[in-house]
């Protein structure tokens, strides 16, 4: 999941498993029974949650369990993109429509046809294309930047926010009717700290994958680091448990991570791959 955000976009098609999803809290059995009955639909679904807690995660589930599994799942983190290209990236653009446009270039929206399309840190997405982000939700089309022909786009769309968005309304900086054509059906993910039962399975999930791909044999977790993860609090969630988790795999070199490898009392690590976008200071203590 958290990984691909350096870039801010992503097109990736489905897995068949997911590296973070591990489901062994009731709540989260709950949500994924829920999933499961709304992926069925079309219905836009927004996905609600402190900063990671594993959203595009759940966005990928949604789209494995929907009848387009087998289309693209298009994925666009609306803070990590500058504001004067996020429009070109979302909706394309044709050559000659802004100075650099040497080529036509076919936009996420295009791309995602027949698919899904998430788009993360719905919140921080600037007014003028939230209007044209609404125009393509009704009338299912889109117009490229400097373009005058409609396009059909049969996309069905996933957002993701850790702002509160009535707040945003309120402020006159989110729009109120695309929040409602956003929010068919309002879904919130847990904390990690409210599902401390997945806490080993994902720690163990992480030392596995992480293991793997530096090609060392996969350590154990000694009783006390993982006592250490049991007492932690987790502000960032399942993204700061992942990183805490490839620091100690990198740091062991005796087969046995232990609770100094984990450097669980310092300051949470922001992860590398979050976009160096302002929206930090709106997260939940």
């Amino acid at each position: 999941g958290a990984g691909d955000r350096s870039a801010g976009l992503t097109q990736r098609p489905p897995r068949g498993d997911e590296p973070d999803l591990v489901v062994l809290d009731e709540r989260m059995k709950q949500l994924h029974r829920l999933l499961r009955a709304v992926a069925q639909g079309t219905i836009s679904v927004l996905l609600l949650g402190e900063t990671g807690v594993g959203k595009e995660v759940i966005a990928r589930t949604i789209h494995r369990y929907s009848p387009r599994a087998t289309r693209p799942f298009v994925s666009i983190n609306c803070a990590a993109i500058p504001e004067a290209l996020l429009e070109s990236e979302l909706f394309g653009h044709e050559r000659g429509a802004f100075t650099g446009a040497v080529k036509d270039k076919v936009g996420l929206l295009e791309t995602a046809v027949g698919g899904t399309m998430f788009l993360d840190e719905v919140g921080e997405m600037p007014m003028p294309a939230q209007a044209k982000l609404l125009r393509a939700i009704e009338l299912r089309e889109i117009v490229r930047v400097g373009g005058v022909k409609p396009r059909p786009v049969d996309v069905r769309f996933v957002s993701a926010t850790n702002r509160d968005l009535e707040a945003l309304i309120e402020a006159r900086a989110f729009r109120r009717d695309l929040f409602f054509r956003l929010n068919g059906i309002a879904v919130t993910v847990p904390p990690l700290r409210e599902r401390l039962t997945e806490l080993e399975g994902l720690a163990r999930r992480f030392l596995t994958e992480f293991a793997r791909s530096l090609g060392k044999p996969e350590p154990r977790l000694s009783p006390a680091a993982a006592a250490a993860l049991r007492q932690h609090a987790w502000p960032g969630n399942v993204r700061e448990l992942r990183n805490v988790v490839e620091r100690a795999v990198l740091l062991c070199d005796d087969g046995e991570i232990r609770t100094e490898h984990l450097s669980l009392g310092d300051a949470p690590q922001p992860s590398s791959s979050q976009p160096l976008a302002p929206i930090e200071d709106d997260e939940p203590p």
